[in-house]
């Protein structure tokens, strides 16, 4: 009776634990573990080496076997799973016999990934709320000026008609303005908070008007265009708006990559569970998973990390903005956007996540009813 009252509360108990021996062999383990390392419950790991088990979670493993050597023992510590990207916070104990021989030790941990992106989604809205103040009072500056040269030179360019030479220069001067200008529109486009406007968007129809958008932006030239989407994908809830800015600067930035020849695909997936950071308060959710993909020259692998930085740019001309725009619009749709070489090392893959239904912390705005690979891996 108390062996299987001892198993029920460990069960039950919604943080993870893993109890085993000193010679590294499970004895204990529950589902929340299971789920918090996203692995597959194994009814016959009781017993096994803690090794076997925890294969593809080593951190873990090195966490247990090194609870031996440790005094004192870490109370409060992190673990970064490499597999998952996950953030897992935990507390160690050893398990002593009744002559105070250390028999095992006992693991208590809990998935903080979603803790630390609430905390960094808040200290960004911090420090976006304190750039925003001041782009916008460096926007109110500088805009008044661009538009009187803007304004100016059109002037003057409609009066010298009979000088080429300044027509050229006047062109030139326009030409700078307006892209100063847009410069500044997308700084204030990047500081300003998210307003999502959430609908049902019909990923099709998201596809394919961003493709006609980045067509009109960036003319694809012989660039083949394959969009391959499956029948009844689900709708996902969010801006449609936003989402549609998202794909236009992906699709815009292939065009580009590709400058006229190549070949550009764009995929769509339902999942069942969508392969991001879960906990037992925010479970797996359904979802969709669109690829863009470009056989273009790529991406250095020493940039890759950085292209969704602020500011950071590999063009010759570029506010280094639209990829960290896109980010954010994503981070609110509580999804994930990914880059990857594209197959054989060969161009560039955007890998987006988008769940159907999100929980949205920040309060959305809601639209009028108009009458609108991933998971747990097996082992």
């Amino acid at each position: 009776m108390p062996e299987r009252f001892y198993r029920d509360l460990i069960s039950g108990i919604r943080n993870g634990v893993i109890v085993i021996r000193h010679d590294g062999t499970l004895v204990a383990i529950n589902d929340a573990a299971y789920a918090s390392l996203d692995m597959l419950p194994g009814a016959a790991d009781v017993g096994r080496p803690i090794a076997a088990v925890l294969a593809d979670v080593p951190e873990m493993v090195r966490v247990l076997e090194g609870a031996f050597g440790t005094d004192p023992l870490p109370n409060r510590a992190e673990v970064k799973l490499a597999r998952t990207g996950r953030s897992i916070g935990f507390t160690m104990s050893l398990v002593r016999d009744g002559l105070g021989i250390v028999s095992g030790a006992a693991l208590f941990f809990r998935d903080l990934t979603r803790v630390e992106q609430l905390e960094e989604r808040e200290r960004l809205r911090d420090r976006l709320a304190a750039l925003g103040e001041m782009a916008a009072a460096i926007a109110h500056e500088v805009k008044n000026p661009l538009a009187g040269i803007e304004v100016m030179a059109g002037l003057l360019k409609r009066r010298l008609t009979d000088n080429p030479e300044a027509q050229t220069m006047l062109a030139d001067i326009i030409g700078e303005a307006k892209m100063a200008n847009a410069i500044v529109m997308e700084v204030l486009d990047f500081v300003r908070p998210v307003r999502l406007q959430v609908e049902d968007v019909e990923v099709a129809e998201l596809v394919q008007d961003s493709l006609h958008m980045a067509d009109s932006l960036v003319p694809r030239g012989n660039v083949a265009v394959s969009v391959d989407l499956p029948e009844h994908l689900p709708p996902v809830q969010g801006d449609g708006h936003q989402l549609r800015q998202v794909f236009t600067n992906l699709l815009t930035n292939a065009f580009e990559a590709l400058s006229g020849h190549g070949r550009l695909i764009v995929q769509a997936t339902a999942l069942a569970s969508l392969p991001l950071p879960a906990t037992p308060d925010h479970p797996h959710g359904p979802g969709v998973e669109i690829t863009v993909l470009d056989d273009g020259p790529g991406i250095p692998d020493s940039v890759r990390d950085r292209i969704f930085n602020p500011f950071f740019t590999t063009k010759p001309r570029g506010s280094g903005l639209g990829l960290a725009i896109v980010r954010k619009v994503v981070d609110a749709h509580e999804g994930r956007i990914e880059v990857h070489p594209g197959p054989d090392g060969i161009g560039t893959c955007f890998r987006l996540l988008l769940p159907l239904a999100p929980s949205l912390d920040a309060a959305p705005v809601r639209l009028p009813d108009d009458g609108a690979p991933g998971g747990p891996r097996p082992r």
